[in-house]
């Protein structure tokens, strides 16, 4: 297993034992990270350093460190392996880039939503479903070669970032705080 931890590392955890066996030292804590399928990268969202480093998890050390150049609070991330891209999710400016796999270059951005928390690639639709507390539910875009593009803005509510979306069952779930006298809740979208 791989864990996020303290203020800057990722451990590698033995998962019969449950004891750290290894980690890799960040410039500052990590967020949001993607283990690549087909190798041994991981990707690893930085947002104190406002970067994305490149871990070999069977070298376990850093084997590159992708500068964002302007972007920052790089929080959400996901995987499209096939089209060789990593999706990032920024809070400043609010924006999703798509970045080359290989060189960390960014090929694409969209304007989303503000306080983006999470987000997930749909290889099915070419879309990236991207949760935003500022009460939004973004959904771009993103067929390989052409430009990002919002297509949906669908209102949650105010606080609402912290979601999952489950290919084998094509769901989207939305944790939903209370407030304003609304009770909390799970909200269910199905994609068409």
């Amino acid at each position: 297993m791989l864990v996020g931890f303290a203020s800057g590392a990722i451990g590698f955890v033995d998962s019969q034992k449950i004891e750290k066996i290894g980690a890799v030292k960040l410039k500052s804590h990590p967020e949001s990270f993607q283990l690549e399928r087909s190798g041994s990268r991981a990707f690893v969202n930085v947002p104190g350093a406002d970067e994305i480093a490149v871990i070999d998890r069977d070298k376990r050390t850093v084997i590159a460190e992708w500068p964002l150049h302007g972007y920052k609070a790089n929080f959400p991330m996901a995987l499209d392996e096939s089209g060789k891209r990593v999706f990032v999710g920024c809070r400043s400016p609010a924006r999703l880039l798509a970045m080359d796999m290989d060189t960390g270059k960014i090929n694409a951005e969209a304007e989303i939503s503000g306080d983006t928390d999470d987000l997930f690639f749909d290889p099915k639709r070419n879309r990236v479903y991207v949760s935003c507390g500022e009460g939004f539910i973004d959904v771009i875009s993103c067929v390989a070669g052409e430009n990002l593009k919002r297509v949906g803005h669908i209102a949650t509510r105010g606080g609402a970032r912290t979601s999952f979306y489950s290919p084998e069952i094509d769901e989207l779930y939305l944790a939903v705080p209370q407030r304003g006298g609304n009770p909390a809740e799970i909200r269910i979208y199905k994609p068409d």
